[in-house]
This record gives structure tokens, C-alpha cells and sequence, in this order.
């Protein structure tokens, strides 16, 4: 009985021995493709999406050759997250179709090595792509566009502020208790001034109606955001109180006067940056400003936007499955132009839903978590269906 236990034993540890060698030798084989595929497809993205426009600005608008090579190596970071995935889907796809051309892959299931088995060499590469890429998009690509932006406006128009120097504008909205006791959702406070310096707002008008109707409108000539009281201090204006009725109450000249309002109007007056500017942390900063300003719309397109962020470093992992599904397909010979072609098709179509969910989030047709994730969901199952029809 010892005896046949220690046979047991044995044979599975040579069996353990024997897999972990074939998922070294799997993960070897998909590193090579996948590098070629982070190569290929960020060259063309990049390409496409930055050379080009360079090459213009600087034959057009006498951009300097060095700060348009300053900024593609800048753009560099983005396209190669956006590769990522596309690498992961031609590597896996290659290497299995490779597997299964030359017969290795019934070679392994005659060893009593099942389908889901194989994949896992797929499963683990997928999970540190995974990773790399949530580091890359979180924490250079963000950056990257940033600089890159700026130094174009900088060499472009030497005259362009890192804010907005005019017309800001902030409308604030809350409830409202109305003359029939209800409460409504509406503007209570506007604020609006002509210019901006980078520390003083100029000529400022704050029409204040957290009462039903107008209750008071502030004019003033200078205004700036008191960090150690977190109120704004106003110079040299006038209020204006104003009865139930629209008729004029009572005026108040002022030199100096502090007022309780959002710091959202100098966030606004500062360097917006754009949604790929931006990484989770910021975005959400971003989504709170604009929960104070009550802009709905807004509020919805940054919450759709910030669940694609969570999503996208995910695309890797359901691109290694589908790709090893269709690769582990029995097949007499491996293509690479046929894996090529598949993967292309493959990208482009899921980018495609990815932007059709991310509108119907956008229109409330989805929940922000399902236009962002719904991609994903969709992909893994086509994924688990392909897997499970390959072991049969």
C-alpha cells in the first residue's frame, strides 16, 4: 500500500515537474510575439496619430524640429498602453496557432493535458500585461500628454497663459424651497468674471438666488481665493439686495468683503486638462468639480470616462483568452498574416462596442459600470465559449 503511494506520489510530481516546464516554455514563446506586437502596433498608432500632425505643424507653422521630436517621444507612452492589448490577442493567437499547426497542442492533450490547462501560460502573461499597463496609463501616459500639450502651446503662441484669462463663468446649482413648500433643483448662485491674471479675477458679477427668485447681485472689481479661510475676499464693489417683488432693497458699498463660495470658479480658470490628460485621482477631482457646478451632463460623461479608465488595463486579459480560443483550434498550418488580419479585426471591433457603450452611457441608456465594463463582460464570454467548444 506504501508502496503504490509513493508511485502515486511520484507521478505526480513528474506530472507537476512536467506542466510547469510546458507553461515556462509557453510564456518564453508568447514574450517574443508580444513585443513584436507592442512594436507594430504603437509604430502605426503613432504614426497615425502624431507624426502626421507634426510633420504639419512643423512644415506649416514652423514648429522646431527638436521640440517636434520632444513631443512625439512624449506621445510615445500613450499609443504603447494602447498597443497593449493588441499584442496580447497576436501573441496568444500566434503561438497557439503555431502550437496547434505543428500538432503540439494533441500531443499535450494525449498526455492528459486539457484545453483550460494550456491557456493558463495566456492567463498569467495576460495578468502582468494587465498590470504594466494600469502603471503606464495611471502614471506616465496622463503626464506625458500633459507636457506634450503644453510645450506645443508654449512654441506656438508664446502668449497663451497655463489658464483661462477670460470669461469664467460658474453657474452652482442646489435646491430651492419654492412659495408651495416644495424644494426644486435649480440655480442658486452665477458667478462670472471678465478676466483672470493667474491671482486676481477681475470684474466680477455673483448673482445669488439660494432664496426663491433673485435675492441679492455682488459686483466687484477684484477678487481673490483666501486659502487659510477658504472664502473669497472681495475688493471695492457693491451689493445689490433685492426685494420679493425685482425692485432694488438696499445698496452696500464695500472695500473689502468676504464671501462663502466654492473655490470651483478658480479651479476652472486654471489648465483644464482633457480626459487623457488625466489619470482616476484627477478624474475624480474633476467629477467633484463638476458635481458642485451641478453640470449633469458633464457629471455623467466623467463617470462613464472614469469606469473605461478601470476597464481598459483589463482588455489585455480577455484579448490573451480570445486569442489562445481561436489559436488552439485544431488547423493544419499557421498563418501569421491570418493571425495579423484576425487580431485587427478582433481590436477593431471591440472598440467599436467600447465606443457604442460609452455613448449609450453617456445618454443614460447604461449605468456608467456597465458602459465601461459591458466590452469586457462581452469579450470573456465569447472567450469561455470559444475554450469550451476547443474541448470538446
Amino acid at each position: 500500500m506504501e508502496r503504490s503511494i509513493s508511485k502515486s506520489l511520484f507521478f505526480l510530481q513528474r506530472l507537476e515537474a512536467k506542466i510547469s516546464v510546458i507553461d515556462r516554455y509557453i510564456i518564453v514563446e508568447l514574450i517574443g510575439p508580444f513585443f513584436f506586437g507592442v512594436g507594430l502596433f504603437s509604430s502605426i498608432g503613432i504614426t497615425i496619430g502624431a507624426m502626421f500632425d507634426l510633420v504639419r505643424k512643423v512644415t506649416e507653422s514652423g514648429l522646431p524640429i527638436s521640440i517636434a521630436v520632444q513631443v512625439f517621444l512624449l506621445k510615445m507612452p500613450e499609443f504603447i498602453g494602447l498597443a497593449f492589448p493588441m499584442a496580447m490577442i497576436l501573441a496568444t493567437l500566434m503561438v497557439y496557432s503555431q502550437m496547434s499547426g505543428h500538432s503540439e497542442i494533441v500531443a499535450l492533450r494525449s498526455c492528459g493535458i486539457n484545453i483550460y490547462r494550456m491557456v493558463i501560460p495566456a492567463i498569467i502573461l495576460s495578468l502582468i500585461v494587465t498590470a504594466l499597463s494600469f502603471a503606464l496609463n495611471e502614471v506616465i501616459v496622463p503626464n506625458a500628454n500633459y507636457q506634450s500639450s503644453i510645450i506645443l502651446e508654449k512654441t506656438l503662441d508664446q502668449e497663451n497663459p497655463p489658464f483661462k484669462e477670460k470669461n469664467i463663468f460658474y453657474p452652482e446649482f442646489g435646491k430651492v424651497k419654492q412659495p408651495d413648500g416644495s424644494q426644486d433643483d435649480t440655480l442658486t448662485r452665477l458667478f462670472y468674471a471678465e478676466k483672470f491674471d493667474g491671482k486676481y479675477m477681475k470684474s466680477i458679477t455673483i448673482v445669488d438666488r439660494s432664496q426663491y427668485g433673485v435675492d441679492q447681485i455682488v459686483s466687484s472689481k477684484l477678487a481673490t481665493w483666501n486659502s487659510a479661510e477658504n472664502i473669497w475676499d472681495l475688493f471695492n464693489g457693491t451689493i445689490y439686495l433685492v426685494s420679493p417683488n425685482g425692485s432694488y432693497r438696499n445698496i452696500v458699498k464695500f472695500d473689502h468683503q468676504k464671501l462663502k463660495l466654492s473655490r470651483a470658479p478658480l479651479d476652472l480658470a486654471g489648465k483644464s486638462r482633457s480626459y487623457k490628460q488625466m489619470n482616476i485621482s484627477q478624474s475624480y477631482e474633476y467629477l467633484e468639480l463638476m458635481r458642485l457646478s451641478g453640470n449633469y451632463r458633464e457629471v455623467i460623461k466623467t463617470q462613464v470616462r472614469i469606469q473605461q479608465k478601470f476597464a481598459l488595463p483589463f482588455v489585455c486579459i480577455v484579448m490573451g483568452l480570445v486569442g489562445g480560443a481561436l489559436g488552439i483550434r485544431p488547423q493544419r498550418k499557421a498563418n501569421r498574416g491570418t493571425s495579423f488580419g484576425i487580431s485587427v479585426i478582433i481590436i477593431f471591433a471591440y472598440y467599436l462596442l467600447s465606443f457604442i457603450t460609452g455613448a449609450m452611457g453617456q445618454k443614460e441608456i447604461l449605468t456608467p459600470f456597465l458602459a465601461g465594463w459591458l466590452p469586457n463582460f462581452l469579450g470573456l464570454a465569447v472567450a469561455v465559449f470559444l475554450l469550451v467548444r476547443a474541448a470538446r
